[in-house]
């Protein structure tokens, strides 16, 4: 039932593939140069299943739910509990033929449509943030992959670093090999797999959806509970009377609690203590020290190197100081000998407790991995025969926007450019094709009125019971944390 797309002609024996702009001469029994078609006795096929999302299905498997309504009219698929997704449905390029799939549904009494088609973006990219307070390079350095360029280091935002990967210059604007590579790096992380990046003057860095960033070959652990200011905000009580002073080390904002607001609050004694970088505000400190694999994103392994000699009018013989980052993960303790130089001493049980509260409160790191394609140009013709009108429907929220079946976030502005968050998505659902361009599953479902409103391919729609079951169609369960497509106001927890 897939519907392939056309065999423009037949040459010895080969048939050649339109789905992308490739254009390949494919022989019999081969895949194309995207292994998404091959030619099976003749017949172009999309080699992969088509993916459907069955929301009564816990567990894989073609399971026909006992409870429905009415009677069972002998169809696998029901729409409203199955939703038709792009993976695995085919091309339809170029896009003035309608879209693979455009499938009517009944939901609650109303009519609805979705249309489905596997996009080829070559304008498209990931953006990757990497829980660490490591430093992986300067903001705007390259980062790398088999020593090619693609992407760059973007911004540091709280405990994590931003990177840009991909995007329609590295992907089509740059040699031949770069494009590739880019293209490879970018299928791998859409797929879950992982990639080893490397950054200009930075750090060798692993990324993966949903694991933890292996750094220099050191697998991150923790990302940090807040800046420096944040932590002893966090924390002062936990450390009122059992100690006299407490630095938080981090690369961005060191605090120091006897000068910060809190420590003021709670009466913290003036300790004399002497820091190094630039004071922002009370017990708020920038530029400590550099950035760095060290303590708490620095390049410091000894804290006391951003100490200065303590004030003798304030300090006194015996002060107690405890230096900490923002991960818990490096901590000392010192006293104050009678010259007021600071003596390392053994972490008392009563400050090891709230050491450990830090590193309790870390959220666990992790890469988070956002696909982001722009879905506002030819592909709309597969939708519409105006497309324009396609693009306000989304905007004016008549069409929901899914990929595979996961929810996206619409950027205001012009066009349809989306992100995804690629491990709410089935497996595999990306693929690529050598021009090079990723290929990503997307869908758009409204009602089937307004889908005639704005200038559908009405003559294309047909119910989702005509599917049938297929031996090329492979029924997934539904994610619970997504939205159900159908329904995405029924969420139990939506980050679109």
């Amino acid at each position: 039932m897939t519907p392939e797309p056309t065999v423009e002609s037949v040459r010895d024996d080969k048939i050649r593939c339109d789905a992308c702009p490739v254009m390949c001469y494919i022989k019999p029994g081969m895949a194309g140069a995207c292994d998404r078609y091959a030619n099976r006795d003749g017949e172009l096929v999309r080699v992969d299943p088509h993916v459907v999302l069955d929301r009564t299905v816990a567990q894989g498997g073609s399971v026909v739910p006992f409870h429905r309504p009415g009677d069972w009219d002998g169809q696998l698929l029901q729409g409203s509990e199955t939703f038709v997704t792009a993976i695995g449905a085919g091309t339809t390029y170029p896009d003035y033929k309608p879209a693979p799939f455009i499938v009517s549904s009944e939901i609650d009494g109303v009519d609805m449509v979705t249309v489905v088609t596997e996009g080829i973006f070559s304008y498209c990219g990931v953006k990757v943030k990497v829980d660490t307070d490591r430093y992986l390079g300067p903001e705007r350095a390259i980062v790398r992959a088999q020593g090619e360029a693609v992407g760059h280091v973007t911004t540091g935002e709280y405990g994590s670093q931003m990177l840009s990967l991909g995007g329609v210059h590295h992907l089509t604007g740059g040699s031949k090999k770069e494009g590739r590579v880019t293209c490879d790096v970018l299928l791998d992380l859409c797929n879950g797999k992982p990639a080893e990046l490397t950054v200009d003057d930075g750090a060798t860095i692993v990324v993966q959806a949903g694991r933890a960033p292996i750094i220099n070959g050191v697998v991150e652990e923790r990302m940090r509970v807040g800046c420096g200011s944040a932590t002893i905000g966090m924390f002062a009580k936990q450390w009122h009377g059992k100690v006299d002073e407490v630095v938080v080390v981090d690369d961005h904002i060191t605090g120091v609690l006897s000068e910060h607001q809190a420590g003021k609050l709670l009466g913290i004694r003036g300790s004399g203590i002497k820091m190094k970088g630039r004071r922002s505000t009370p017990g708020r400190y920038f530029q400590v020290a550099e950035p760095g694999t060290g303590w708490g994103g620095t390049n410091i392994s000894d804290p006391l190197s951003i100490l200065g000699p303590f004030n003798l009018q304030e300090a006194w013989a015996g002060l107690r100081l405890l230096m900490v980052s923002t991960t818990g993960e490096h901590y000392a303790y010192y006293e104050l000998d009678d010259r007021l130089m600071p003596v390392e001493r053994e972490l008392p049980a009563s400050l090891k407790e709230s050491v450990e509260r830090i590193q309790e409160n870390c959220e666990p790191a992790l890469c988070t991995v956002l696909f982001m394609g722009g879905a506002g140009g030819s592909l709309r013709a597969g939708v519409t025969e105006n497309p324009v009108r396609l693009t306000r429907s989304v905007k004016d929220a008549l069409t929901y926007v899914t990929c595979g079946g996961a929810p996206v976030y619409v950027w205001p502005g012009g066009g349809i450019t989306f992100m995804v968050d690629v491990t709410r998505v089935p497996d595999n659902a990306f693929g690529y094709v050598p021009t090079p361009a990723l290929v990503a599953p997307i869908e758009f479902t409204l009602r089937l009125s307004d889908y005639a409103a704005l200038g559908g391919h009405m003559d294309h729609v047909r119910p989702a019971s005509s599917l049938g079951p297929s031996e090329s169609r492979r029924q997934v369960p539904h994610r619970l944390d997504n939205p159900w497509p159908f329904a995405p106001q029924t969420a139990r927890r939506s980050h679109g």
